[in-house]
């Protein structure tokens, strides 16, 4: 009788985490979604870009925000789950049927392990192609230049070479009215500065724009062999066309596997590599700084056999004293030699130190890379893990709370959210910048909330109370 009593407390508790968790995981998506298009809007509008290329890159973008939104998720239909269950007085009387809460708990626990596994495999083969694809599109869509919008009295510089002003136009016939034209130098052109009284565009095809000028005048600045002569060409015309290339303005998009990928665009067995790779050349730093080693400079010819016979006999006493940088000036006769002797000694051992400092700054620079490399790799595994987490402490948390409505939930769960999300960020600075490690940087909060959920898992499942240790101690 019991066990069906607990099949069926299983089974109602999950239905109560489903509804919540999909209703909170697309509100979620919703806001994240929107979150991206306030931010990234101005890159996208004006430039005449396919709808095709916006949709392909908002669900590129969709990835990471699905890892994001999962854990998040997991804690509010936890709270509310949970919180349900002990409004309702069922944690009361399962306790009185002789039945551990943990066995209700047990299923959902087994389900957020499942969905941790499921977010990892999703981080690490799925999400790192879509930031690449993701990444890819920005960079297209940022090297594209905007298109053809001339304003009034505004100067436009989007076309390469060409500098208009127009003061006038006419929304209604497309005219265009006292036109200024900067023209730069080509290959097949001059320099020119060229006004008109009136004008018109018309489009030839979806890469050529023909701009018609009528009663103007012209003036160019052909080259000349003298330097410091100038030419000026005028000439007026009632009528006169220039014909612009549009291909440079069109969305062209590139194939994403010819551009260099990040740690954010690449799988942990990629990043381990690369990691290997790094640590090798670490080591062959530390190598090269213990092969560095200050020799004492030469000294003057003439001075060569004084200081071999001081060094011989050190050689045949089989002394180990060190023969410091005084003795050896010392050993010399005349000032100008010592002088000599010790500008060189400075002079290697500022060389000595500069190759100390770039070692370092080497050592620096790579270390640096491998962190990052390791951190995203720990994030991998982290945030999906954040689902067992928001579990282990959601539930007691919810149960306490004996309150299953939205607004509670919604209340407790950004309060232990912004923590969480505000250690992870400046867990991954503080880790990028060598103060921690990793493991502490992308775990920390991890560990802390699972020790304070186990706790209150012990303190409500059982009688046990931790006060009781000290308070044994003190008897």
């Amino acid at each position: 009788m019991n066990n069906k009593i607990i099949n069926k407390l299983q089974l109602d508790l999950l239905k109560k985490h489903v509804g919540p968790f999909l209703f909170c995981f697309l509100t979620l998506m919703f806001l994240l979604l929107m979150q991206f298009l306030i931010l990234h809007i101005d890159k996208l509008i004006g430039k005449d870009i396919p709808l095709a290329i916006i949709f392909e890159l908002i669900i590129t973008n969709l990835a990471y925000m699905v890892v994001l939104a999962a854990p998040m998720a997991v804690l509010v239909a936890t709270l509310m789950a949970f919180g349900k269950f002990s409004e309702l007085q069922e944690l009361t009387a399962i306790r009185a049927s002789g039945v551990h809460p943990m066995k209700v708990i047990l299923p959902v626990l087994i389900s957020s392990i499942l969905l941790c596994l499921g977010l990892a495999w999703f981080s690490n083969d799925l999400l790192p192609e879509a930031n690449h694809k993701s990444r890819s599109l920005f960079i297209d869509i940022r090297l594209k230049k905007p298109g053809f919008d001339l304003k009034p009295n505004e100067f436009y510089d989007g076309i390469d070479g060409y500098i208009f002003l127009v003061e006038e136009i006419d929304s209604d016939t497309d005219s265009l009215y006292n036109i200024t034209l900067f023209q730069d130098p080509t290959r097949n052109t001059d320099r020119a500065f060229i006004k008109a009284e009136k004008g018109y565009l018309f489009s030839e095809n979806s890469e050529m724009l023909s701009l018609y000028l009528f009663n103007g005048n012209m003036q160019k600045f052909p080259p000349t062999t003298n330097r410091y002569k100038t030419t000026v060409e005028l000439s007026k015309f009632s009528e006169h066309r220039i014909t612009f290339d549009l291909a440079d303005l069109a969305f062209e998009k590139s194939d994403p596997n010819r551009r260099n990928k990040s740690d954010r665009t690449m799988n942990i067995q990629s990043m381990l590599v690369i990691v290997d790779s790094l640590s090798g050349e670490i080591s062959k730093q530390f190598d090269n700084v213990m092969s560095l080693t200050n020799t004492l400079p030469d000294v003057n010819r003439g001075n060569e056999g004084r200081i071999n016979r001081f060094q011989d006999t050190f050689d045949t006493e089989k002394d180990t004293t060190l023969l410091t940088g005084s003795i050896v000036v010392n050993s010399q006769s005349k000032l100008k030699d010592q002088k000599k002797l010790f500008q060189r000694s400075i002079s290697n051992l500022n060389n000595y130190k500069a190759s100390l400092q770039n070692v370092q700054a080497n050592i620096n620079f790579r270390t640096k890379s491998v962190n990052r490399y390791l951190v995203e790799i720990h994030k991998k595994f982290s945030i999906p893990f954040a689902c067992i987490v928001f579990i282990i402490l959601g539930a007691p948390i919810g149960i306490m709370t004996k309150r299953g409505n939205f607004g509670v939930a919604a209340l407790i769960s950004t309060v232990i959210l912004t923590f969480y999300w505000i250690s992870l960020i400046q867990g991954e600075k503080l880790a990028d910048r060598l103060f921690v490690s990793p493991f502490i940087g992308m775990w920390s909060f991890n560990i802390v909330f699972s020790i304070i959920g186990i706790i209150l898992l012990i303190r409500l499942t059982t009688e046990f109370r931790f006060v009781n240790l000290f308070s044994k101690d003190d008897q």
